[in-house]
């Protein structure tokens, strides 16, 4: 029955949550059928919703949880009630229920894009399901003569709250915000702004984006002790400019790399290792290969590796990283991957954009030219699902999870692809 307390255009109703979406909503059913996406819900939850349909489906805002579901849990971030935080998708669901919704997510997308029948994969646990995160973006804007720095509620994203704390970032990085907040008066001349302070190895850089100048940066930096490196991206501009730094070269790596969750990063990349090396690989690419995390151990190991990678600062830390008889090609992988094929192994790591066609096309063919595995790691697993589908000659010799995000709807997944007939 509708509610005359609703917008116009929304009904109210109650839903049973069967399930969770992708992107972290609860899934049920209307009772004529329809299905209604709700967030902040969980499986079992029975909701009171205002719901706004749409052609095929409907969307929900919750109104109140009628019955709790089993794998409901309260949420310690007061902003993930309060101010209906986007950041996070999933506090309100226990962490032991997170690890087996993702797995679900990764098997329906392989099923339902990929078209590949797997069984849910295993999704390997964080040992840090709080205060992992070394890297920490917010948006920024003027709120009478004072600058606030948070995030956008989920059912909002054009507003914006003030950040306090945020429980999945490391400590470090919630206080060296604070400093850089304190620091506001020499900001540039702007309405909004972006910044991200990331924790390094050896200390911590912070990027701004936006501002058409900034002539008080100088300023600032001396006003910011605990920021090494400081990077700018000028409004219109596609590219950040390091500005100051501490000490030379503490600025290298300091504005595209940085894994968010340590402890998974590296667990996932010895998996990933562990794989390559099972195929006794003696010519490996590694497409999208960073700063050559996985590149270096395997040219050590003897194989003749070739790194592609695009982006200019971490092309120049991987060839000084790689040893001698090991290549680093700059460029785009769909335009450089096809002349250096074929490969014993093609290692695959895009952005959650996936691959252009023109590399699952290059690839395709490849088991028939004697390649033996192809080994893609994904963090999304849509796009993940659409290029396995791309690849018919290929079947799925292992797929597993990692949790490199709690208490968020994104998960990583690694695909181990051989030739059909291996």
């Amino acid at each position: 029955m509708a509610s005359s307390l609703l917008p116009l255009g929304r009904e109210e109703a109650r839903v049973r949550i069967e399930r969770m979406a992708a992107g972290g909503d609860g899934v049920g059913r209307l009772d004529d059928g329809i299905v209604v996406f709700t967030p902040r819900t969980a499986p079992g939850d029975l909701a009171r919703v205002s719901v706004a349909r749409e052609k095929r489906m409907a969307r929900g805002l919750p109104i109140e949880i009628l019955e709790p579901g089993p794998q409901r849990t309260d949420p310690p971030c007061p902003h993930y009630t309060a101010d209906r935080c986007g950041g996070c998708q999933l506090q309100h669901v226990t962490y032991e229920a997170q690890l087996a919704i993702k797995g679900q997510v990764i098997a329906d997308a392989m099923q339902r894009i990929g078209r590949r029948q797997v069984e849910p994969p295993v999704v390997e646990g964080s040992d840090r399901p709080w205060r992992y995160r070394r890297k920490l973006t917010l948006a920024m804007k003027r709120r009478g003569p004072r600058w606030i720095a948070g995030l956008h509620p989920y059912d909002n994203p054009v507003a914006i709250f003030a950040l306090d704390d945020c429980p999945i970032t490391q400590e470090p990085v919630v206080a060296i915000w604070k400093e850089i907040l304190a620091a506001q008066r020499w900001f540039p001349e702007a309405k909004t702004l972006r910044g991200a302070v990331r924790l390094l190895d050896d200390g911590a850089s912070f990027h701004l984006e936006g501002a058409v100048s900034w002539g008080r940066a100088r300023e600032f930096f001396a006003q910011v002790p605990s920021v090494h490196a400081l990077f700018w991206t000028p409004k219109g501009a596609t590219r950040a400019q390091p500005l100051h730094e501490r000490a030379k070269g503490s600025a290298q790596g300091g504005i595209s790399f940085v894994q968010v969750n340590a402890g998974v990063a590296a667990r996932l990349r010895e998996h990933v290792l562990a794989r390559a090396r099972a195929h006794a690989p003696q010519v490996v690419i590694d497409a999208y290969a960073g700063t050559g995390d996985t590149a270096v151990p395997l040219a050590r190991d003897g194989a003749r590796v070739t790194a592609i990678e695009l982006d200019r600062a971490a092309v120049a830390i991987a060839r000084a990283r790689l040893p001698k008889g090991a290549r680093v090609e700059a460029g785009r992988v769909e335009v450089l991957l096809p002349a250096e094929l074929p490969a014993d192994l093609v290692l695959l790591n895009p952005p959650r954009a996936g691959v252009d066609e023109r590399v699952t096309a290059a690839l395709a063919g490849a088991g028939a030219q004697g390649m033996r595995a192809i080994i893609y790691t994904s963090c999304n697993p849509a796009t993940l699902a659409r290029d396995v589908a791309r690849l018919p000659g290929w079947r799925i010799a292992s797929l597993a999870g990692f949790d490199m995000f709690p208490q968020t709807a994104h998960v990583e997944t690694v695909c181990e692809l051989v030739p059909e007939g291996a």
